[in-house]
């Protein structure tokens, strides 16, 4: 149910042919470059916070990982993620296929820098087999994102 909500939102904007169904599991950053023939980091993962009046959304690359002196400094709050059980009442998608498309206005939504250094990523599209490619600027207009942010490390710093 949760990729026909993703299909139907594209399919307003004339996109939905560039969805990607992956016969197998892209739950996971791994899982999901595997499936669909990228490296790991042009993974857009979508990753759900509590905040003060419910929640949160900060799309990072997929070998972000959040900096929690970084996030405090910008949101005035500790990171503290949604439990699943908590993303799909809130949010409304699945952990593994949570995606920052067709959600409440509510439900402020931001992109990390990290995914700037690529042409386009992949985020999720509401299951835990979708994806589409699109260009940062696509991302930032179909999310409705807020603004760029800076809340992130690269593995390995």
């Amino acid at each position: 149910m949760s990729i026909e909500r993703g299909r139907a939102y594209f399919r307003k904007y004339g996109l939905e042919h560039r969805i990607i169904e992956t016969p197998v599991s892209s739950a996971t950053v791994e899982l999901a470059a595997k499936a669909v023939g990228v490296e790991p980091a042009r993974i857009a993962k979508t990753l759900s916070f509590r905040t003060a009046n419910g929640c949160m959304l900060i799309v990072t690359a997929g070998d972000a990982r959040i900096d929690n002196r970084k996030f405090k400094d910008k949101f005035g709050m500790k990171a503290k993620m949604l439990t699943p059980d908590e993303v799909m009442d809130m949010v409304g998608y699945p952990v593994g296929g949570v995606c920052p498309f067709d959600i409440s206005d509510d439900i402020p939504v931001y992109l990390d820098v990290s995914m700037k250094r690529f042409d386009t990523v992949f985020p999720a599209v509401g299951s835990g087999n979708s994806a589409i490619e699109l260009s940062c600027d696509e991302l930032f207009k179909y999310s409705n994102a807020r603004e760029w942010v800076d809340v992130c490390k690269l593995a390995g710093t």
